[in-house]
């Protein structure tokens, strides 16, 4: 199941936005190599994410995007739609249902490796093209609790951390039982992971000081 955040970095003037920027390229490549008007499907996704991202980007093309996520999301725009569901299992959607499958950073949220990979099937099954960002696991800090080394250390450790401080986007949970649900419900990627579920994707590494923070398993637009 994929977990809410408590609080999200979603200013125009961060760092981790510029990155999405950078990246969010990708897409809209993507995009303009689609004919008509493309349908995406965004797991995870949020209306305020896209308002971001298009933000001062003028398209050629009509878009059509559906989010998809475990709570329900008002949208205002008459091009966006929100259904609540479920990224591993998605049988309410036909195969190559939509033009491009868009994710990002939500398959580290949706349960072990047997989850990423049930998501991954499903993500290739519904779209023609697919965009999956997600963080690196060996980028020194964790992008969730902001917190060096924090995916390396013993679960325990990393429950009381939860317990006792506020980290990254995350308040202070003292219940022990609520914290450790927090801590499990993160499981980050790395690149043979990512490689091994998307085994036809390019991958985008996304640097910072010459590390890599995240990757962009991605369908190349000659596909």
């Amino acid at each position: 199941m994929f977990h809410r955040r408590f609080a999200d970095n979603t200013s125009e003037h961060s760092v981790a936005t510029r990155l999405r920027r950078q990246r969010f390229q990708i897409l809209l490549d993507m995009i303009e190599s689609t004919p008509g008007s493309p349908s995406i499907l965004d797991i995870g996704g949020r209306p305020q994410y896209w308002d971001m991202m298009l933000k001062d980007i003028t398209l050629t093309k009509e878009l059509h995007i559906t989010l998809l996520n475990v709570e329900t999301h008002t949208v205002a725009r008459p091009n966006f739609t929100a259904l609540v569901g479920d990224g591993r299992a998605m049988p309410q959607f036909g195969n190559h249902q939509f033009d491009i499958v868009f994710s990002n950073s939500t398959i580290e949220h949706v349960g072990d490796f047997d989850d990423q990979r049930r998501m991954a099937n499903e993500v290739q099954r519904v779209g023609r093209r697919y965009y999956i960002q997600t963080p690196n696991r060996y980028f020194p800090i964790e992008p969730h609790f902001v917190f060096p080394g924090f995916q390396f250390l013993p679960f325990s450790w990393r429950t009381w951390l939860v317990q006792h401080f506020k980290l990254g986007w995350y308040p202070q949970i003292p219940d022990r039982t609520e914290a450790a649900e927090l801590v499990k419900s993160i499981r980050l990627l790395n690149r043979n992971e990512v490689a091994q579920l998307f085994p036809d994707a390019a991958i985008f590494e996304e640097r910072i000081y010459g590390l890599i923070k995240s990757f962009v398993a991605y369908t190349p637009t000659s596909k």
